[in-house]
């Protein structure tokens, strides 16, 4: 999922715009005055970022205009933002949470959480906690912007394709903008790690050296408008723009980030910028929505790795796989020509057929253990390869709200060997049903929840959510032979995070260390497992809100099925997802009183 919340494009004046009203206004009654307040947040949100409301789809009408405007990198977008939150959280605390319903005591706790959350970065002198570095190789305008052209702006109309171009020509005061906030962090200190910079200016590279014909953010224009039938010439004018304008200030960029690299500071984690361990505290509370210290976190984590790596042994041994340690066997497994896929373009298509058939597979055994089933589509697709290098292996986008863009699945494809057939079933039901798909379509098919809470997310819960649907998966029969070795895997991993995301943050561990402990114990390939570890140095915490999530899930569940014992009915137990992404504390809440109802 997205990392960054987007940020202001237009300043504070922009929030004085008459904000338009949600379907849950119309709900009245004592939670009125919160729903009120809901959508001036989400309006003020959406007006703070143009990007982010042609990601929802909402980009029409009195806000068409927001389709030819980029978001804010710098510093005044930033002070925008934290302006509408210090705003909002003050009226959101006005109101007394006594007077509301039931839910709108839930609604309260949630927004109120969101808003404080938004500012926790603040005293830190940082754009977020969760990702301190302006600019590495998965974050920045370089890396954002021509991935969001492609695949979240239209091409439907002549208009749109104008719009594209608007915004092709405001990449480079983006560019810019962005560059002036890296170099005011750099002389406080906090500034990605060299080989982070590395990486990124060698993404910088690959659309410097494609040029402006065989850049990726005109080959996406022109193919869509031909698609489409608009006339017009559409080549010649982006590439002008991207010749004359982006390359330009791209290369621009890359230069002040090589000047910059040489006095980052050494080390690899959070931990090496001023206030880390600080920040890296913040970071833990920002994704896994607890107090859990680092040290906890990292008891838990080889705690789990222990328990998880006994049950495959199990496994690996009934599949003759004895020799070795766990993770020694499970690289073995990797390697047999018939786990892998060609890397190919015919056999990353083999790959993806795959994925589709399992989706379907278990779309028809959803109704047994939900009582609500979305029909939402969902759409399958390779990482570009432009960006593959800095990109996670697997993540999800949601469908607009006014349903013009489906959902997305996208996997990384960079080399199929990352991807042996026994591991696939778990990402496709994490990515897809019943994991973050079935998830995001509930809440973005629930008319009563504010626009606000359709479009909000805590790792915690999504990620565990989602981690925890590999296990209901497995009750439906999602996993066959060998394929539940690879969901012990998936969790095996989640588990090997909690163990190095803690150590490279927290306990100072090197880049190499942390990806030989991955290597051995999960047995992802090293290419796969160091793009992993890459990560977590330029998202501190993110990887912990998975397992956390995960165990806070399935202890829930079970604690319901003990205490309820045959009143407790899976499908109905399950519904507790409509109440919307919340902290893990205030979910346990909500399980104990849905609990209560039906002893009651």
């Amino acid at each position: 999922m997205d990392r960054r919340q987007f940020l202001a494009s237009s300043g504070v004046a922009a929030l004085s715009i008459a904000l338009e009203p949600s379907l849950a206004l119309a709900q009245g009654g004592e939670d009125s005055a919160l729903l009120e307040v809901a959508d001036r947040i989400f309006w003020g949100d959406t007006m703070l970022s143009p990007m982010g409301m042609t990601s929802l789809g909402l980009d029409t009408g009195v806000h068409a205009a927001a389709r030819s405007r980029l978001d804010s990198w710098g510093h005044s977008g930033e002070a925008a933002s934290a302006h509408h939150a210090r705003a909002m959280l003050a009226e959101v605390k006005a109101l007394d949470p006594r007077t509301l319903s039931d839910m709108g005591q839930v609604r309260h706790a949630v927004i109120q959480d969101m808003l404080e959350q938004r500012l926790t970065s603040e005293p830190l002198g940082l754009a977020h906690v969760g990702a301190p570095y302006r600019i590495s190789q998965q974050d920045g305008a370089y890396f954002v912007v021509p991935d969001f052209l492609d695949s979240s702006h239209p091409v439907e109309t002549a208009e749109d394709a104008e719009a594209y171009l608007e915004r092709l020509a405001a990449f480079p005061i983006v560019l810019e903008d962005e560059s002036e906030a890296q170099r005011a962090d750099a002389a406080r200190g906090v500034l990605a790690p060299g080989w982070a910079l590395d990486l990124a200016m060698a993404q910088m590279d690959a659309q410097l050296e494609q040029g402006a014909g065989e850049s990726g953010m005109v080959r996406s224009l022109v193919s869509r408008a031909e698609e489409k039938g608009i006339a017009g010439d559409w080549a010649a004018r982006a590439s002008r723009l991207v010749e004359v304008e982006v390359l330009p200030a791209l290369q621009k960029q890359k230069e002040l980030i090589a000047g910059l690299k040489r006095g980052t500071r050494a080390g690899d984690g959070v931990w090496r910028i001023p206030h880390g361990e600080e920040a890296y505290a913040r970071a833990l509370r920002y994704f896994t929505t607890t107090s859990q210290t680092p040290e906890e976190i990292h008891q838990t984590g080889l705690e789990q790795v222990a328990e998880i790596s006994a049950e495959l042994d199990t496994i690996l041994n009934g599949a003759g796989l004895t020799g070795g340690t766990v993770g020694e066997r499970l690289l073995e497994l990797n390697k047999r020509p018939e786990q892998l896929y060609p890397n190919t373009e015919e056999g990353r298509a083999q790959l993806l057929e795959s994925i589709g058939h399992n989706l379907d597979e278990i779309a028809s055994k959803l109704p047994e253990v939900f009582s609500t089933v979305p029909n939402a589509p969902l759409e399958v697709r390779r990482v570009p390869p432009e960006i593959q290098d800095g990109a996670p292996n697997g993540y999800y986008n949601i469908a607009a709200l006014d349903g013009s863009r489906p959902a997305i699945y996208w996997i990384n494809l960079k080399d199929t060997a990352d991807w042996p057939k026994y591991t696939l079933p778990s990402l496709t039901y994490h990515e897809g049903n019943p994991g973050h798909h079935l998830h995001f379509s509930l809440l973005q098919a629930d008319e009563d929840l504010p626009l606000l809470l359709k479009n909000y997310w805590l790792s915690a819960y999504g990620e565990g959510w989602a981690l925890y649907a590999e296990m209901v998966a497995e009750e439906l029969g999602g996993y066959k032979g060998l394929e539940k070795a690879g969901a012990l895997q998936s969790w095996l991993f989640r588990a090997a995070r909690l163990v190095v995301d803690t150590g490279l943050n927290s306990k100072r561990w090197s880049v190499e260390k942390a990806t030989q402990y991955l290597v051995e114990t999960v047995a992802f390939t090293q290419p796969r497992s160091r793009r992993e570890i890459e990560r977590y140095c330029a998202s501190p915490g993110q990887a912990c809100s998975y397992k956390i999530g995960q165990n806070v899930w399935a202890g829930l569940r079970n604690r319901a099925e003990s205490e309820l014992g045959d009143k407790f009915v899976l499908g109905d137990f399950h519904e507790i997802l409509k109440e919307g992404v919340m902290p893990l504390a205030l979910l346990e809440q909500r399980v104990e009183a849905w609990v209560d109802r039906v002893r009651a």
